[in-house]
Order: structure tokens, then sequence, then C-alpha cells
């Protein structure tokens, strides 16, 4: 399983900008927000984890193939390069998970026949309903 510690610093690329929303002065003087930005296709990945990352619909994976994660949660630089890398990291686990195969399996006799008889019971009831004939 790979995961954002085997990847080199080189080949992710940060840029602080400034962070939106409410906080004041502090939004407004100082680029805290972080933009990750992880080309797929340029990196070190198995060629299986890039199919993968590549082939899944996520919003914050480009058509070039790139993956760009913003980050601003945080009011500190450094926190939200923490998040980011953490967000990628998910990222990659969410590309690498496979579903267990599903195993084929038939009902059995008896609940086929229950399932059956039900049925017939409530055709019955349904048959028997409607208008009474007088004579």
């Amino acid at each position: 399983m790979v995961r954002v510690s085997d990847i080199p610093e080189s080949q992710i690329e940060f840029s602080a900008i400034r962070a939106s929303g409410p906080g004041g002065q502090n939004v407004n003087k100082v680029s805290t927000a972080i933009h990750l930005r992880f080309d797929v296709q340029a990196s070190g990945l198995p060629e299986a984890v890039k199919s993968k990352l590549l082939g899944m619909r996520d919003a914050r994976i480009s058509t070039d193939g790139v993956i760009v994660i913003k980050a601003q949660k945080f009011r500190s630089q450094e926190k939200n390069k923490l998040e980011s890398l953490e967000r990628l990291d998910e990222l990659l686990q969410k590309s690498q998970y496979t579903d267990k195969p599903r195993r084929k399996t038939r009902p059995s006799r008896s609940s086929v026949r229950k399932r059956l008889d039900s049925k017939k019971k409530q055709g019955s009831i349904k048959k028997n309903r409607g208008k009474v004939d007088d004579y």
C-alpha cells in the first residue's frame, strides 16, 4: 500500500495563499491557506495506483492528472500543510481499496416455498374481495 510518506517531497508542490472566510485582519494580511499540487502522471507511483487515481471521479483531480487540495482549516500554515498531506494520503488510500468479490448465493428451498405460499395466500385474499352476488 502506497502512502504519502513514500512520495518524495520534490514531487509535491505547496503554495501559500490567503484563506477565504471570516478571520478579520489575520485573513487579510497573512497567507495561511495551502494549495497542494501533485502531478500523478509525473510521479513515481506504481502504474496500477496511477491508473486507479486517474480513473477516480473526484473533483480534486483535474483532467491533466493533477491533484489539487486546498487546506485552510487552521490559522497556521504548518497545520494546513499537514492537513493537506493527510487529505492526499486519504485519497491514495481510497484509490487502492478494492471491494471483496461477491460470492453468488441461492435462496434455500424452504425460503422459496415460504415466499410462494405467502404469494398464493395474498392472491387468494385479493381474489375473494369484490362484490357479493345476491340471489
